[in-house]
């Protein structure tokens, strides 16, 4: 079975990504303290993140895809609400694959645990608002 994917909501999504992304990183809200404890120059030339822009979208895109693909999965196989479907999906995928191999290769990697916590949350977040845009705007049928 191929589960229905609203391809509408999956761009939504990915755009949605990066508007949580340049709100979370933005330096009145987490940006200053993200980039202390990450030790990045915010004062590089912005040509330098385009590369990261460009791999963001496209991997924004790919866990929208997934993200939605799981949903439909799930709903099917639970039932009940959509939307409901859709954040538990998100929450227990974030749980299992995003904060689990964060926490692992930052702890081998020696980031503070500041930093992983700020990271691993923004993504909680950003699933989460995905989450809710796939959940309110199913597939036509379901």
């Amino acid at each position: 079975m191929v589960p229905e994917i609203n391809y509408w909501a999956v761009l939504i999504a990915t755009a949605s990504s990066m508007i949580v992304g340049s709100i979370w990183y933005a330096p009145k809200v987490f940006g200053t303290r993200w980039s202390r404890l990450a030790g990045v120059d915010m004062d590089k030339p912005a040509a330098s993140a385009t590369m990261a822009i460009i791999t963001t979208v496209i991997v924004s895109f790919i866990t929208a895809w997934v993200l939605a693909g799981a949903v439909a999965l799930a709903w099917h196989f639970y039932e009940g609400s959509y939307l409901w479907s859709a954040i538990a999906t998100a929450v227990a995928l974030w749980a299992g694959f995003t904060a689990a191999r964060f926490i692992t290769h930052d702890a081998f990697e020696g980031r503070s645990t500041r930093l992983t916590t700020l990271n691993i949350a923004h993504e909680l977040v950003t699933v989460l608002v995905m989450a809710i845009i796939i959940g309110v705007w199913p597939p036509a049928g379901i």
